[in-house]
């Protein structure tokens, strides 16, 4: 009787205690503890009840005072057993309190759980996700907590383990550290196809959003050592190593993807990467030729073949697959045929795949006067890119009476982009799309057509798959390509926005889209940032009295025939160097021109590879070390182009067919020149001689290009805004004809 007695007499006190502890009245609580140890020092889970008491109060050093001494007596296995319990009294608080989402007191009190028992890797992982709930995570936190190391031969729940480490990749940094901790995470984790589900969105937010292509392949390589014939991880891979400029090991993943598969669109891909990688270098000019021919033939099968059950992935992969085609040979009706032909494939199978998920927008003939049209401008270029400091202006003087402007941000970068803030402040309405998966395309659709858009304006064309897959869903009545790349050949784009000088005559007979001509340029700009220059020609060993000729591309647009003339043109103007820039294998480009100037007879010592500038205001700054700029064919410079003139440069463009091949032609002549322009290889050459030759000409062409700024088209935002605010109103006039047209025709039947 009297041991029932005691046994409830415990109880009540212990729930007194607990009771006391849930109304955070730690005093009192502890003060039955301290009683019930007076009254038997025996029994030590009183201390680590004691001691978790004094921890809450925040009286840490006593709570460990408390703990040590009910264990100082203990022999090696008491002990052992003794902290077993203690760490479960700390893991059962910790627990209860990140229930409470108190995650503060979970924090300190898993830190204690973690000197008492610091293999306790469940802890440690908890700790890390505390952290960063907290805002407390650094880049040293990973290597504070031992987390690379301790993961080492351990076993722990991988779904747990994965659902930390999807935590980490979202809010760390890219460090050797967080690499490490992947790696022990990768190789606790069975289920390579979970894994897949948290690596893959990681390493491309790495790519893009926090532009780390060296880090985001380095945790693919890591993920490959597990599963190492991944085509989707290798497709990344490739992509992830063109964007780190090792253009070489993204050549040799994109053959190795290319060897696994026989799947024609995925074959396609490969292909596609490989392509990529050799014009990337810039230099590996005959294995691309190769290699595009062999992409022509499997685009043709493609066309021919119509695969269906084709996954959504793979067609969003086909959307680009023929973008690199244009930097080969200018020949539009060849080229854009197929193009056409390809992504009206794509829209079939984007639509369809749209369909079944219950998608399909249809358009309403809302009012039929509204006071503002609503334009939708859709792009991942609103940013610090060639795209973004060429359509400032427009969205500058947009008349905001007449139009109410919406921004759609793909790949909206987190990181601070003075320029995607910019264009962020001259929407009214903005839409912020950070992360891209399955569905991200109907999502976008969706809010474009619940947003009424009457005009999208696509700025990328096919230089982004998202955004053709956005409009192969049609979300707008009218929607309209301009500025970003030549037309995509959607069948669901009505328009691509052109000018009287960078499409021929005859290019509609190969457009899908319909071309609508601005009276004068399709492209303007009010002028360019400038800043210092930092390139002198004595730091590139050039005599004052020489003539500097300039070529500033990336290496995609180095084609064989066009560096060959531009060494002919070399080899005639004595006294001449010439300057390479841009975007490139610095080895590779280096003897693609010297093996080249050496076949034209001319000295490579007359050769300069300049590095990339510290920003692009000082990039055109140092444009003014040349005296004439030497474009490229068959695929023009655009922004550099712009660049040149505005920095009162003569230029030599030769001109082709092809939008890419017309850019420098409608730019010069909307700056009010004639001079420069080719229309054979053999006028390029000459314009080129005669440049270099002819200082007085040269300064006449300066002296036009300065005057050029206060009176050309080129130079005139605000009446460039308005001819496309007409042709905007013209587009949507054009739509109410037809659909009140069609209205009728169905009225009738």
């Amino acid at each position: 009787m009297t041991s029932t007695n005691s046994t409830e007499a415990l109880t009540s006190w212990q729930l007194q205690a607990s009771q006391y502890l849930a109304q955070a009245n730690y005093a009192q609580a502890a003060q039955l503890y301290e009683q019930a140890i007076e009254s038997n020092p025996e029994e030590r889970s009183y201390y680590w009840q004691l001691g978790l008491l004094l921890l809450l109060q925040g009286e840490e050093a006593e709570a460990q005072t408390t703990w040590l001494f009910a264990m100082s007596e203990g022999e090696p296995d008491q002990v052992e057993q003794w902290v077993a319990e203690l760490a479960q009294v700390l893991q059962t608080e910790a627990e209860r309190r990140e229930a409470l989402t108190d995650y503060s007191t979970a924090w300190a009190i898993r830190q204690h759980l973690r000197e008492v028992s610091p293999n306790l890797i469940y802890n440690v992982l908890q700790l890390l996700q505390l952290s960063i709930e907290l805002d407390l995570y650094t880049d040293d936190t990973l290597e504070e907590l031992e987390l690379p190391q301790s993961l080492q031969g351990v076993e722990v729940n991988s779904e747990f383990l994965l659902h930390v480490l999807e935590t980490v990749l979202y809010h760390a940094a890219p460090t050797p550290s967080l690499l490490k901790f992947a790696e022990g995470c990768i190789s606790l984790v069975p289920d390579t196809h979970a894994l897949m589900q948290v690596l893959l969105p990681a390493a491309i937010r790495f790519a893009h959003s926090k532009m780390s292509g060296a880090f985001a392949a380095d945790l693919v390589e890591a993920y490959l050592r597990f599963d190492p014939d991944s085509i989707e991880f290798l497709g990344h891979l490739s992509l992830f190593y063109h964007n780190a400029k090792q253009y070489d090991r993204s050549i040799q993943v994109g053959e190795r993807r290319y060897e696994l598969t026989n799947y024609l669109p995925e074959k396609i891909f490969s292909n596609h990467l490989i392509l990529r990688g050799l014009l990337g270098a810039g230099g590996y000019w005959q294995e691309a030729l190769k290699i595009a021919e062999r992409h022509e033939s499997l685009l043709q099968t493609l066309v021919e073949q119509q695969p269906t059950d084709v996954h959504s992935v793979s067609i969003s992969r086909l959307l680009n697959s023929s973008y690199y085609l244009v930097y080969f040979y200018d020949q539009p009706q060849r080229w854009r045929t197929l193009e056409n032909q390809v992504l009206e494939y794509c829209q079939k199978n984007i639509q369809l795949n749209a369909a079944n998920k219950g998608r399909n927008y249809q358009h309403s003939i809302r009012d039929r006067a509204p006071k503002r049209l609503k334009i939708g401008y859709l792009s991942h270029c609103m940013a610090t890119h060639s795209v973004g400091w060429l359509a400032r202006c427009l969205l500058q003087h947009h008349d905001r009476d007449r139009f109410e402007l919406y921004g759609y941000f793909l790949s909206y970068r987190k990181f601070h982009d003075p320029l995607q803030e910019w264009y962020v402040n001259q929407f009214e309405h903005v839409h912020k799309i950070e992360t891209v998966g399955l569905g991200t395309n109907l999502m976008i659709a969706t809010q474009i057509h619940e947003d009424e858009i009457d005009i999208l304006i696509d700025l990328d064309s096919i230089t982004l798959d998202l955004t053709c897959e956005i409009l192969a869903l049609k979300p707008a009545p009218v929607q309209a390509t301009w500025l970003g790349w030549d037309a995509s050949g959607l069948p669901a784009i009505d328009y691509f926005i052109a000018d009287p000088y960078v499409l021929p005559d005859s290019a509609q007979d190969y457009y899908s889209e319909k071309i609508v001509r601005l009276p004068q340029t399709y492209i303007a700009v009010d002028g360019f940032e400038v800043g210092i220059p930092t390139l002198r020609r004595e730091h590139l060993e050039i005599p004052n009295d020489a003539i500097v000729f300039l070529s500033a591309q990336r290496g995609y647009k180095r084609h064989r025939d066009t560096v060959k003339l531009q060494m002919r043109i070399l080899k005639q103007v004595p006294n001449s160097y010439f300057l390479i820039k841009g975007l490139s294998d610095q080895e590779s480009i280096s003897k693609f021109f010297a093996e080249i100037a050496e076949e034209e007879g001319v000295s490579s010592d007359r050769l300069r590879f300049l590095p990339d500038d510290p920003s692009v205001e000082i990039h055109r700054a140092n444009l003014a070390i040349a005296d004439v700029v030497l474009d490229t064919f068959p695929y023009n410079g655009a922004t550099t182009t712009l660049e040149a003139l505005w920095m009162e440069i003569p230029l030599v463009t030769r001109v082709g067919e092809q939008f890419a091949a017309r850019n420098s032609y409608t730019m010069l002549t909307n700056a009010g020149l004639t001079e420069g322009i080719a229309w054979t290889d053999d006028e390029y050459v000459n314009w080129g001689v005669r440049l270099g030759t002819d200082a007085a000409l040269r300064q006449q062409i300066a002296w036009k290009l300065k005057r050029s700024k206060q009176t050309a088209p080129l130079w005139n935002g605000k009446q460039f805004t308005r001819e496309m605010e007409k042709a905007y109103e013209q587009m949507w006039a054009t739509y109410l004809a037809t659909s009140e047209s069609s209205a009728e025709l169905s009225e009738r039947s």
